[in-house]
């Protein structure tokens, strides 16, 4: 089975929780990919919210629905922005997305995404959320939405909605690994953009409670921090770092 490459000496850099716009969100996650972990040979895990309901597409998905453009929700407009990473269509609103940055194995993509989604899984299960992988086929690229077709890469629950959708992006030298875990995803906003019902409402609907975020932070970063073998160091970005990230920003 392919797994990340050994844990460095150094610990994984843990950055802290941040809300903010998709294009900024994006350049971030490109930049620890591209420009930091090359440089400096530390992995990377971040958790991170959208400071508005954002569609994220996929960097080779060259096609979407016209009026995208001009959804509003709650008297604000969606944003729209391009991931650095493959997959379809993904609505950020009310959810937790996750980053992790590595060096790059050589393994087969399938089993580094499982490898990653394993403290996914740990965590949830820990927060009375059991998760499976999902099984479905190439057959996930005739429809826009990420979230409407499980595949093997993806997280499921037991009444086999789809909860978690990653996709990855690949250098020479690097991983990116991020997903969408849905949280408070508004149904109705779905139903909106893709025109089809929100695929966690039975899920949701059996739930007496929900985790707040900081427990939600607090039992995955554990997880990940046992499953990867390695210290978490936590670590805000400089300010000449954020100025790289800025810079970064200007191409989303």
């Amino acid at each position: 089975m392919a797994t990340l490459p050994p844990a460095q000496s150094s610990p994984w850099r843990l950055l802290p929780y941040i809300q903010a716009p998709g294009n900024l969100q994006m350049a971030l996650d490109q930049w620890l990919l591209e420009d930091y972990f090359p440089h400096t040979g530390r992995s990377v895990l971040r958790f991170y919210g959208w400071s508005r309901p954002t569609i994220s597409l996929g960097y080779l998905q060259k096609s979407w629905p016209d009026h995208w453009r001009q959804l509003t929700w709650q008297g604000q407009s969606l944003g729209l922005v391009t991931r650095p990473s493959g997959g379809r269509a993904v609505l950020h609103q009310g959810g937790l997305t996750y980053a992790v940055v590595s060096g790059a194995s050589g393994g087969k993509r399938r089993e580094i995404y499982r490898h990653i989604c394993q403290f996914l899984i740990q965590g949830w299960g820990q927060l009375g959320l059991p998760l499976t992988y999902g099984q479905g086929g190439r057959g996930y690229i005739h429809n826009a939405s990420c979230f409407s077709t499980a595949t093997v890469a993806d997280l499921v629950s037991a009444t086999g909605d789809k909860l978690i959708g990653s996709a990855q992006r690949q250098t020479s030298s690097a991983l990116l690994q991020h997903g969408e875990m849905v949280w408070h995803g508004d149904r109705h906003l779905f139903e909106l953009v893709f025109g089809q019902p929100a695929p966690w409402q039975k899920t949701m609907a059996e739930l007496t409670s929900y985790p707040n975020l900081s427990r939600i932070l607090q039992v995955l970063t554990t997880s990940a921090q046992q499953h990867f073998q390695s210290c978490l160091q936590w670590e805000p970005l400089t300010s000449q770092e954020w100025a790289m990230v800025k810079e970064k920003c200007r191409k989303y």
